[in-house]
């Protein structure tokens, strides 16, 4: 029989990372069908546009990519996979993805419906903002 290897679980529920890589793979393999499907070609997307991106797991299962921050979350439903970006609100969105969530002053969403297809290079460009977005030095406020 073998060891179940321990995780490193912090307050907010997230896991090490290479557990939540192995949690991610079994989502997807769990998911039989087009969501599984899906979720794994946003990942390999992430995974181009942003190589040093971090993946977890948070809140009873779903997958959060973040890079000096969080990226964006997906989550699978019955009908869509949902890509929500944490600052969605203030990244560029020429190709218009963003489909969902749309209301908030911070959070954006892009629901992926079974065949629908999607510019890729679009998300990869949004990914790659995001992660400017987390990595660029905030500017110091002078006290007035």
């Amino acid at each position: 029989m073998k060891k179940a290897e321990p995780t490193t679980q912090s307050q907010d529920g997230a896991v090490s990372a290479e557990s939540a890589t192995r949690q991610i793979d079994a989502k997807i393999a769990a998911l039989a069908d087009w969501r599984g499907k899906t979720l794994a070609t946003v990942r390999a997307l992430i995974r181009q546009a942003d190589p040093d991106v971090v993946e977890e797991v948070k809140w009873r299962g779903v997958p959060v990519w973040s890079h000096a921050g969080m990226i964006c979350t997906g989550e699978t439903y019955k009908l869509a996979v949902k890509l929500t970006f944490a600052k969605g609100a203030a990244l560029p969105d020429p190709a218009g993805l963003f489909n969902a969530s749309l209301d908030g002053s911070t959070r954006r969403a892009i629901d992926l419906h079974e065949g629908a297809h999607f510019d890729t290079a679009a998300l990869k460009a949004l990914i790659r903002a995001a992660v400017a977005l987390n990595t660029t030095p905030k500017p110091k406020r002078t006290p007035t």
